[in-house]
């Protein structure tokens, strides 16, 4: 696991290692910059989510954040059998059409 330079998250990674055995121990990699690249992608979210002043409940946020995390991927090119060449639009509507 990657985590930041932030001593609880070692720290609490390093209390579950104790209670887990020698063969399933979370492997912990610490360095400042190794995250910035996820924490870049989420911006997209953050800039949606935040106009809508939270969600009422967890399920309808995990719709909503499950949908934007798809249309990301197809944005990207990075879901099997999508053309960099062709429209997200076009992408998604062979994606639901399968």
């Amino acid at each position: 696991m990657v985590v930041d330079k932030i001593g609880s998250n070692k720290a609490a990674l390093d209390a579950l290692n104790i209670e887990l055995d020698q063969d399933h121990g979370i492997q912990i990699f610490q360095n400042k910059y190794l995250n910035n690249r996820v924490e870049q992608d989420h911006r997209f979210i953050k800039k949606r989510i935040k106009p809508m002043l939270g969600f009422k409940s967890f399920h309808a946020a995990n719709l909503t954040i499950t949908g934007i995390e798809n249309i990301r991927i197809i944005q990207k090119g990075q879901l099997i059998g999508t053309k960099k060449q062709v429209s997200t639009f076009d992408n998604f509507s062979k994606l639901m059409a399968a």
